[in-house]
């Protein structure tokens, strides 16, 4: 029975990468010049540090152009509000989802359902298995997929018949 699977998953190499290229723009750029603003990754987000919130908001800026330059989609990132430090430094901590969550794969599994294309999906953890007896049918499933304004980024792998 042919099947496939629907993920959300982001390249934490590019993502790494987008980083390095946004700190050398960041070092270089004149309106950065003594405010030692800082970008880092940890496991599951990207912190934004620098001296005033306006700083802060900028390199968010430059670290998107990188992204999606290098081909990260930016519905992955999940900023969340910048706070305010001492002597008025700011910081800003950008969540780099992964997976696709239990609400979004109930909301994916009932537009596949909607679609009365005779197709069975499946939430597994942090991805959803689509199933039909017909090829075409799971890439009618992919198409509508792709044509709705998901709001996390989708890839479809294991394509298998």
């Amino acid at each position: 029975m042919p099947s496939f699977d629907v993920v959300s998953r982001v390249d934490l190499q590019e993502v790494d990468n987008a980083i390095n290229q946004a700190v050398k723009e960041i070092e270089q750029r004149f309106d950065f010049r003594g405010s030692r603003t800082e970008i880092s990754r940890d496991d599951e987000a990207i912190q934004i540090r620098s001296s005033d919130e306006f700083k802060v908001k900028a390199a968010t800026e430059v670290l998107h152009a990188k992204l999606a330059r290098r081909g990260v989609p930016l519905k992955a990132l999940a900023p969340e509000p910048i706070e305010a430090g001492s002597s008025g430094a700011a910081r800003q901590r950008i969540v780099v989802q992964q997976g696709i969550q239990t609400e979004r794969a109930r909301e994916l599994v009932k537009l596949v359902k909607q679609s009365k294309i005779k197709v069975q999906a499946a939430i597994q953890g942090d991805e959803v298995r689509i199933s039909g007896k017909k090829r075409d049918d799971l890439q009618t499933v992919i198409s509508q997929l792709k044509a709705a304004d998901f709001p996390a980024p989708l890839q479809f792998i294991n394509f298998r018949d």
